[in-house]
C-alpha cells in the first residue's frame, strides 16, 4: 500500500519495505520518482512503528555519497527537484534496467558472513584465514553477492559462480570490481570521519547503451553497516549506526518470537528516538554537518 500515492496524483509504479517509485518523465523522457518512507524493517517485516525523518535522511545521505563517487561511476539521479509533498525525501531518477543482484563488499567479518565463516571457514565461497573473530577486519575486501528474493523474503547470498551463470561472466565481472572499487573509495572516507565501513550493498542498473550505472540509495545506515572506529574491538559487541537497536529490542527484550507468524510489535518511544539519533549521528560523522530537517 503506498503512503503518497494520494498526495501525488502520479501513477505508482512499485511500493516496497521503504521506497514508493511513481512514473514521471523528465526532459520529456520516461523516469521515475523515487521516494523515501520513514519505514523501518526487521526479520523481514515492515514494522507498523516509522522512525520519523528517516527517509529524508537516506535520501540526503545517498545525495552526499553520490558527490563523493562520482568521478569512479555514474549514478542514477537527474534532479531533487521534486513535488513538496516529498521534497526532501524523493529524488527522480533514470528509468533504468536493474541487475538483480545484491552486490555486497565485505572488508570485516560479521553478521552473515560471520555465522557462514564459522561452518565453513569462507563467505559465499571465498575461502578466509582460520582464526579471525566476528569483527576483524579482512585481509582484503570481498564481494559477496546476494540474489534478489520475493518482496518479504531474505535475499540468499551466492557465490560468484552463481551470479555468472545467472548474468554472463562478464557482466559478473563488472559487478564484482565495481563494487570492490566503490567500497574501497567509500571505505577510505569513512576511515577519515573516524567511521568504519563494515559492509555494504550496492544495486546497479544498465541503460540502453549497456552501461551500468549506481543505483537506488548507497552507503547509507539501511544498506551498509558503520561502526564508530574509537570503539571497535573485534570479538566483542559492536554497536552499529543502524537499525540494529531495533533488532535487539524485538530479538531479546519484546517477547516477540520472530519465528512465529504473529507480527512485530509496535515499537516503544524511547527505541524510536534511540534509532533516530543513531541514523542522525551516522549522517553527522560522514558529511561533517549536523543533521537538520529543514
Amino acid at each position: 500500500m503506498s503512503q503518497y500515492a494520494s498526495q501525488l496524483n502520479l501513477p505508482l509504479r512499485y511500493a516496497g519495505k521503504v521506497r514508493e517509485l511513481f512514473d514521471v518523465t523528465h526532459d520529456g523522457a520516461p523516469a521515475i520518482l523515487m521516494v523515501a518512507t520513514d519505514n523501518i524493517s526487521a526479520y523481514d517485516h515492515v514494522l507498523s512503528t516509522p522512525i520519523p525523518g528517516k527517509g529524508a535522511i537516506l535520501t540526503q545521505l545517498s545525495l552526499w555519497w553520490f558527490e563523493q563517487l562520482a568521478d569512479l561511476i555514474d549514478n542514477h539521479v537527474l534532479s531533487t527537484d521534486v513535488p513538496e509533498p516529498v521534497r526532501g525525501r524523493a529524488t527522480i531518477v533514470e528509468a533504468l534496467d536493474m541487475v538483480e543482484v545484491e552486490c555486497v563488499a565485505r572488508g570485516y567479518l560479521t553478521g552473515s558472513g560471520w555465522a557462514e565463516y564459522q561452518e565453513s571457514q569462507s563467505v559465499c565461497g571465498v575461502p578466509l584465514p582460520a582464526g579471525l573473530r566476528d569483527g576483524d577486519k579482512l585481509p582484503e575486501p570481498i564481494f559477496t553477492p546476494a540474489i534478489k528474493a520475493p518482496l518479504g523474503e531474505h535475499d540468499p547470498n551466492v557465490d560468484f559462480a552463481t551470479i555468472a551463470n545467472l548474468h554472463g561472466a562478464d557482466l559478473a565481472e563488472q559487478l564484482r570490481d565495481l563494487t570492490l572499487s566503490v567500497y574501497s573509495r567509500a571505505e577510505a572516507l569513512a576511515a577519515e570521519r573516524g567511521v568504519i565501513l563494515a559492509d555494504t550493498k550496492f544495486e546497479f542498473g544498465r541503460r540502453a547503451d549497456g552501461t551500468l550505472v549506481l543505483a537506488d540509495e548507497v552507503l547509507t545506515p539501511d544498506s551498509s553497516r558503520f561502526w564508530d572506529a574509537a570503539a571497535w574491538v573485534p570479538g566483542e559487541a559492536l554497536p552499529s549506526f543502524d537499525k540494529q537497536h531495533v533488532r535487539d529490542w524485538l530479538a531479546k527484550e519484546s517477547g516477540w518470537d520472530k519465528a512465529s507468524d504473529t507480527p512485530p510489535p509496535a515499537l516503544p518511544d524511547d527505541v524510536v528516538r534511540a534509532t533516530q539519533d543513531r541514523y542522525q549521528e551516522a549522517f553527522r560523522l560522514l558529511t561533517g554537518t549536523p543533521w537538520s530537517a529543514a
